[in-house]
């Protein structure tokens, strides 16, 4: 839907930790009953990986309120996790309550059959703990039922992290002693520069981790997002309604540059072989000065003991973000199976994982920023970095939802392309596609072709739809969108 909804996805969707101590330190007594007291194992999916000891902190203290209730939690491949569920629910082995998919959108494990609606527990007393416009159709209600509540608030998704004793190893420090943060594309270029000169080329300007083929879009997503790509990688740029590879020349310029990084050496040279969480180990040893990637980066390094690394995010070639990152009023994360053995124990677990207690910890465990304002606040955070974090929310704005202003988009169902952006952008990296735009523009002819051919099935089975439902021609980029009915 989004560029927010990135965890590991986005997009490796997409999403995505201090040690579970941490987390139990003032959080005080148990929180009261949120359901039965005993009962059968509870099975719960998710694809949490660096929020790992969040959610083992959440269930423990789950258990501990709710006697014998146990929960059994499997955690998922991202890049699987839709297919998976599918298979789950095939063959009869799904979970009670699971995480939904980043990808594709709510409409189609509902569409699926999977989810069970929640309007039971989900009273109007309920929902009105979350924020306004917290419940939205087209987004976590489909249908007038509610399946699932926003989580977390607006956040960028992404962003640059800077290793500062590389940087200060390299000059690259103010005047007055502290780490230079780059906010161009050129200060960037220059400091990948510095690194790599300045170490004989031991270490390295940059590095990425694209072994599952997640890296390199989440570098085209920030850079060209921040040069007003509204689109990013995540969605058609909805000005227009078209997806906008070819035609938008941010992302051949953006190309040409991590290009020129790699052909004067400041890129790490096993990037496209190694995973992301490689990359990010390599990034806190200092084999590298900088880094693309989300919150979930943080825990983990601080866990580990590092800490000397800043963040800025939407580098933009004028150092003032042209596009920002953009999100649907509401949101959903987790949902209850249509196949749960106990529904009401289901939405007890439920509950829980949506309190503001638990919202709590995960602000002050630096995971992200909580759907409940209260909580988002930077004085109960202590890692310093993580406030730098808390601190860029005004980055991430509501943006249009063609499915908020008009419900039947809900039908259209966009089948995957092949070669899709992970393949291209691999593709131009190595040098297996030599004419960038070219390549873009075949892109972008594809994904369009292909959204199109999904506005008219949709049509021919009766759906009142049109590719003029995703042109929003009045959206100022740099403003955040009402949402308009109609």
């Amino acid at each position: 839907m989004s560029a927010i909804q990135l965890s590991r996805r986005d997009l490796l969707r997409a999403a995505v930790a201090a040690g579970g101590a941490a987390f139990l330190t003032g959080c005080g007594a148990p929180e009261p009953d949120a359901g039965p007291a005993s009962g059968a194992t509870l099975a719960y999916w998710d694809w949490y990986v660096s929020q790992a000891p969040w959610v083992d902190t959440e269930i423990k203290l789950f258990q501990q309120a709710n006697g014998k209730a146990t929960i059994k939690k499997t955690t998922q491949v991202t890049d699987k996790y839709f297919d998976l569920l599918s298979l789950a629910f095939r063959s009869g082995t799904a979970p009670d309550v699971f995480l939904l998919p980043t990808s594709p959108d709510l409409e189609a494990p509902v569409g699926e059959g999977w989810l069970m609606p929640l309007d039971k527990w989900a009273t109007p007393q309920w929902r009105s703990r979350f924020p306004d416009n917290s419940f939205v159709e087209g987004v976590n209600v489909i249908g007038g039922k509610v399946y699932s509540a926003p989580f977390k608030a607006l956040a960028p998704a992404l962003q640059l992290y800077i290793h500062n004793g590389v940087f200060k190893e390299a000059g690259l420090t103010n005047p007055d002693g502290t780490v230079f943060i780059p906010k161009t594309w050129d200060d960037i270029t220059r400091a990948a520069e510095a690194i790599t000169s300045r170490s004989g080329g031991k270490v390295f300007g940059l590095g990425f981790g694209n072994a599952q083929k997640g890296a390199l879009p989440w570098l085209i997503e920030l850079f060209c997002r921040a040069a007003g790509s509204p689109g990013g990688t995540q969605s058609v740029d909805y000005r227009t309604g078209k997806w906008t590879y070819g035609t938008d020349r941010n992302y051949a310029d953006f190309l040409a540059l991590l290009l020129d990084w790699k052909n004067h050496g400041y890129l790490y040279p096993n990037s496209m072989s190694i995973s992301d969480e490689q990359a990010r180990a390599f990034f806190s040893k200092g084999r590298f000065g900088m880094i693309v990637g989300g919150v979930w980066n943080q825990a983990p390094w601080e866990e580990a003991g590092f800490k000397d690394y800043s963040l800025m995010t939407l580098p933009s070639p004028t150092g003032t973000p042209r596009g920002f990152f953009y999100g649907p009023p509401g949101g959903y994360l987790m949902a209850i199976s249509a196949k749960a053995k106990d529904p009401d124990r289901a939405w007890a677990w439920l509950d829980w994982f949506y309190g503001a207690a638990a919202g709590k910890r995960w602000v002050q465990g630096g995971y992200g920023l909580s759907v409940y304002p209260e909580n988002n606040d930077a004085a109960t955070v202590t890692s310093p970095t993580f406030k730098q974090y808390v601190a860029m929310a005004g980055t991430a704005l509501v943006g249009p939802v063609p499915e908020i202003r008009n419900p039947e988009i809900t039908k259209v169902e966009v089948g995957a392309v092949q070669p899709d952006l992970p393949d291209v952008a691999a593709g131009i990296y190595t040098g297996q596609l030599k004419n960038v735009p070219q390549a873009l523009k075949e892109l972008e002819d594809r994904v369009n072709a292909a959204m199109t051919e999904a506005v008219t099935k949709a049509r021919g089975q009766g759906a009142k739809v049109s590719m003029d439902d995703y042109v929003f021609a009045d959206w100022d980029i740099a403003k955040p969108y009402t949402t308009k009915r109609g």
